[in-house]
């Protein structure tokens, strides 16, 4: 990684260093939504560097940052969106830099209130995990033979709900539905007692493709902006009795949430590692070149009502045995388009052993195995992003 010396105030444990630069919408008291790039702890407003020159010559639209969504600046394509991100980079180390005479371009993220940063018209969620789908297999079928067998053949996904994804900090109400109850008869409605967090990534689409026009796994960089964290908040006992034959429904659509801020794929470029070697060989569609996982250390914390913190996950993106260019050709192969502001989501991260486990029905192990930081337990479950 390149050494970039900015003449901001930034903290050395700071997630958002010159080097990441992010993109997300946020709005203030004196204004609503726009685009913005988070800085340390402040925001610049794209808006307003835009009407300081920083983008000239580079056709932007005037009004494209002053929008809900990102859409339609990610929908400018890669050479102009990179450039932008660029140019911020190289101000923001630039000791004669125009920002530096100008403070309405910084906002305090802590005065900003965080929005959804894409207008999500589908969203997908896999399952490419091989330690999590393992390890349910385990819990729940064979554990000698804990893998369905398409999952070494096919990165299996389903379609979710985009309508109920929300930014990071927006209260989940506990949901509602039909549950099964141990060595009864009959289901019971009832309110779910066994909400879990499943601890994932997701990458967000960057270009439209028209139907019957497959995505290659040359061509799928191209097509993918950016990546968010993302919690897909799961009802176990409810999805247990619905799951056959046809999956996830009530225990999955009623809420998702994602950090607000979009990590573009060229600021996670230096990350990249190999992946898991794949036995089975996969279908030539899927083969793939290059280092396609990346090395992102995730970790989940809970905060009980009247409790302090306690970190119950350590693990890591690049775990993943299914990668995103694999994901989205597997995706499209059979012709489906995609929309910018797509969502497509890992599937649970889980690690080699239990410190790495991604969810809380991996780290009690269907709940026969106790987790002291649940000792006080709030109604009321909120993400923390």
């Amino acid at each position: 990684m390149p050494e970039l010396k900015t003449w901001l105030s930034i903290s050395p444990d700071s997630d958002f260093s010159i080097h990441n630069l992010p993109f997300g919408i946020f709005s203030t008291k004196e204004k609503g939504p726009r685009a913005g790039i988070a800085i340390g702890d402040q925001i610049i407003d794209l808006s307003v560097a835009l009407k300081q020159g920083v983008f000239k010559n580079l056709n932007i639209p005037p009004t494209v940052f002053d929008q809900l969504y990102l859409n339609d600046f990610i929908r400018l394509g890669k050479p102009v969106t990179n450039l932008v991100r660029l140019k911020i980079q190289s101000s923001l180390c630039d000791e004669n830099s125009p920002f530096k005479g100008f403070p309405a371009a910084f906002v305090p993220q802590s005065e900003a209130q965080m929005h959804l940063p894409v207008q999500i018209g589908d969203y997908t969620d896999f399952y490419s995990s091989i330690e999590h789908a393992t390890n349910i297999g385990k819990m729940f079928r064979d554990p000698a033979n804990a893998l369905l067998p398409n999952w070494k053949h096919i990165p299996v996904g389903y379609h979710g709900r985009a309508s109920s994804i929300v930014p990071s900090g927006v209260p989940i109400h506990r949901p509602k539905g039909q549950v099964m109850p141990k060595d009864a008869t009959q289901p019971v409605f009832q309110t779910s007692s066994r909400l879990d967090f499943e601890l994932e990534m997701a990458f967000i689409i960057g270009k439209d493709t028209e139907m019957g026009s497959p995505i290659s796994t040359t061509d799928a960089e191209d097509h993918i902006f950016g990546m968010v964290l993302f919690n897909d908040w799961s009802a176990r006992d409810i999805q247990k009795w619905e799951y056959v034959p046809l999956g996830p429904f009530l225990g999955k659509n009623f809420a998702s949430s994602i950090s607000p801020w979009i990590v573009t794929m060229e600021a996670l470029a230096p990350f990249r590692v190999q992946g898991p070697v794949q036995e089975p060989k996969v279908q030539p569609y899927l083969v793939y070149e290059g280092q396609q996982n990346y090395d992102i250390a995730l970790e989940v914390g809970i905060v009980p009502e009247g409790a302090s913190e306690t970190i119950v996950s350590h693990s890591n993106f690049k775990y993943m045995y299914w990668n995103m260019v694999q994901q989205l050709a597997h995706h499209t192969v059979n012709g489906c388009n995609v929309r910018v502001g797509d969502m497509l989501a890992s599937g649970t991260i889980s690690g080699k052993d239990k410190s790495a486990y991604g969810s809380m029905l991996e780290i009690s192990w269907a709940g026969s195995q106790p987790v002291s930081c649940l000792l006080y337990t709030s109604p009321s479950p909120r993400d923390r992003g």
